[in-house]
């Protein structure tokens, strides 16, 4: 029987745009542990991972995902999700989204119960210098604006944007940026998550978008060429992380039960603070 040596540099078939999938993580060979995460999270995994695999040396290969949690919901409930000609199979142990997609879980018996340990909100973000001199909610509405939103089908983020619009301006703004200006394509809806908002401000194809503060926050920090417009907290909705087991495919229940105790930990809490994130308690 010939074995693998897994300590082998990896040969590097990443060739941008088409065979780049920068939100699947690690080796699907025999993981310690896989995890399934909202895909806002992406910029915070590396530095988490390592703060938890100090803690827990034994757990060596991980694997995870981090795209919008809506499409993981259909990934864990299909049993697998398939990337151009890529199926992966592999069943999550862990899983993180909002409220509506973990009772969703809760109430067809994948997992029995789910607790928070972050929260979020929301700022617009827009090229650097802001050319089209948006201030605020109401300037998505405008004509000649072309709006990036995050689907709300498959985001939560989408969901609160939206809430959070009809909160300052009115149903009437929501109805011309996902009703007009959808069909007359000035409204793009994202099919991955936030790359697509910032690749379309950045190559000038999109005018304004709304994120979480933590990536317009990120992407300030990592110097891109982009900038934020802040929401004033009577005009902005806040959203809540939650953590779960995934009783119904778990394979890994000690390392599951360990990063779901890391999460809520104070040095969880702290990495996430460093990325704009507040506490959920």
């Amino acid at each position: 029987m010939v074995m693998l040596n897994l300590d082998l540099k990896p040969e590097d078939f990443t060739i941008p745009p088409h065979d780049n999938m920068e939100d699947f993580h690690g080796d699907l060979n025999n993981p310690d542990i896989v995890i399934f995460l909202n895909g806002n999270q992406w910029m915070i995994m590396k530095e988490l991972l390592a703060a938890f695999q100090q803690e827990h040396p034994e757990i060596k290969n991980i694997f995870y995902e981090t795209i919008p949690p809506g499409i993981l919901l259909k990934q864990i409930r299909h049993g697998a999700l398939k990337v151009g000609e890529l199926v992966i199979s592999v069943p999550p142990d862990i899983y993180t989204a909002g409220r509506e997609e973990m009772d969703s879980l809760l109430n067809d018996g994948f997992i029995k119960e789910y607790v928070p340990y972050a929260k979020n909100h929301l700022a617009i973000m827009v090229p650097e210098g802001n050319p089209k001199e948006i201030t605020g909610w109401r300037d998505l509405g405008r004509p000649g604006i072309r709006v990036v939103m995050p689907n709300p089908v498959t985001e939560g983020v989408g969901r609160l944007a939206l809430k959070a619009m009809e909160k300052a301006e009115g149903r009437e703004l929501v109805e011309t940026v996902m009703g007009e200006k959808l069909t007359d394509g000035e409204t793009f809806l994202t099919h991955i998550h936030h790359r697509q908002t910032l690749l379309l401000l950045m190559d000038g194809t999109a005018d304004a978008g709304p994120v979480w503060i933590s990536e317009a926050l990120y992407q300030k920090r990592i110097g891109s060429p982009l900038d934020y417009v802040p929401i004033p907290e009577g005009q902005n909705q806040s959203g809540t992380y939650f953590i779960a087991i995934v009783e119904k495919t778990v394979q890994h229940r000690v390392a599951a039960e360990a990063f779901l105790d890391f999460m809520r930990s104070r040095q969880a809490q702290d990495i996430y603070a460093g990325y704009g994130f507040s506490s959920a308690n």
